[in-house]
């Protein structure tokens, strides 16, 4: 308790100094707590929405749109592709599984999704409540969906027009919730299902023809591992569709988004570097200040290794404020961040998340702590006594 006390009182020695320490390692610990949280959640969810999905195939545009809308449902889609190409498809020898989706309504921000019960094993999905749909204009709510709108079995909506909540409500078509999903972490949890006829039913009607339908995309899974090298140039050999992979277009999106990912980890790392050369510097002037009070313990009976202990454990303090100022700041941004994400329907972000990786930041403190007190804790054990005190 008496080095404690001791240490504290010299840090109020040089507020502006141990201030300006501790926000720069605060800062750095925080870009680093900020950086590994958000890539490393974003990269597990994007791996595991797209973990059973091989191919997209959808309207002509841009492949990573095509990927974006219908495997993470975050962008508007491409277009429409003819019912016809579902059936193509299925009959193909290279198909194990297609599955459709027809988008275009919202329900509060949450996409409506026509699709398949096949949708929903695909995510490894279970029910909470209820059952699946059975027939046109019965809806099944995600997890996310439900505990933000509150509704659940029994209950109606009804869909507005676009991705995005503003649009016009279609009031003559009313949903019956009959079912509810458990959480599963997945895009699923933020979507609306319903079959495929309910998205034709409120935007076309009932006199249609069947060869007249058309769905937003289709998700499929191969047969056999031929069909990667075959199935992509089939499908775009046709002037009307494209065929997307979500592996090789979220590869080109992380080497995009990771120039920023990685000059922010730059930044921080530049951060802890110069947080490590002003702790140096104020442990460094600290102790020049402190020679004679040192010189007074030395003579009253104060061992080198105490000596050398009060100058680590004042850097060890630093460090430990500098932890818990980047954790609240690191964990505050990653909370804020998720919160827009949640606004925007889009991807989920939790600063509640532990990450083992988080346990690197606390190695970081330490580690520049230690190396910034061995120099002046080595030469305040060493200094001369005599010599010292009759300098004054």
């Amino acid at each position: 308790m008496n080095s404690l006390r001791l240490v504290f009182s010299q840090l109020r020695r040089r507020p502006l100094q141990t201030a300006l320490g501790v926000i720069l390692l605060g800062l750095g610990i925080a870009t680093l707590v900020f950086v590994i949280l958000v890539q490393g959640q974003l990269a597990r969810q994007l791996e595991r929405d797209a973990r059973n999905v091989d191919l997209v195939v959808g309207a002509k545009g841009s492949p990573l749109q095509l990927v974006l809308s219908a495997v993470y449902q975050v962008d508007v889609p491409t277009g429409n592709v003819p019912l016809a190409t579902l059936e193509q498809l299925r009959r193909n020898r290279l198909v194990a599984q297609a599955i459709p989706l027809s988008m275009g309504d919202s329900f509060r921000g949450f996409r409506i999704v026509g699709t398949e019960r096949a949708y929903v094993e695909l995510h490894d999905a279970k029910l909470a409540a209820g059952t699946l749909w059975e027939q046109p204009m019965q809806a099944v709510l995600g997890a996310e969906v439900a505990r933000v709108s509150g509704l659940g079995v029994g209950s109606t909506l009804f869909g507005t027009h676009g991705l995005a909540e503003g649009g016009a409500v279609h009031e003559d078509a009313k949903y019956q919730v009959v079912g509810v999903l458990a959480p599963t972490r997945a895009v699923i949890d933020r979507l609306v299902l319903t079959d495929v006829a309910s998205v034709w039913h409120v935007h076309e009607g009932e006199s249609v023809d069947d060869a007249e339908r058309e769905i937003t995309a289709v998700i499929v899974r191969y047969a056999s591992p031929m069909a990667a090298a075959i199935m992509p140039r089939q499908v775009n050999a046709d002037s009307r569709q494209m065929a997307a992979s979500p592996a090789n277009e979220i590869a080109r999106l992380f080497a995009v988004v990771g120039v920023g990912i990685d000059t922010m980890r730059a930044f921080a790392w530049i951060l802890v570097g110069s947080s490590l050369l002003t702790l140096f510097v104020t442990l460094f002037n600290a102790l020049e200040e402190r020679r004679y009070d040192i010189a007074i313990m030395r003579l009253l009976g104060a061992g080198r290794a105490r000596i050398a202990w009060l100058m680590m454990l004042e850097a060890w303090l630093l460090a430990g404020m500098a932890l818990l100022l980047g954790l609240v700041v690191g964990l505050g941004a990653v909370a804020l961040v998720g919160r827009w994400l949640a606004a925007a329907r889009a991807f989920t972000l939790s600063a509640a998340e532990f990450a083992p990786a988080l346990a690197t930041t606390l190695l970081v403190a330490l580690a520049v702590a230690t190396l910034a007190a061995v120099l002046p804790a080595w030469r305040a054990s060493r200094m001369h006594v005599a010599r010292t005190l009759a300098q004054g």
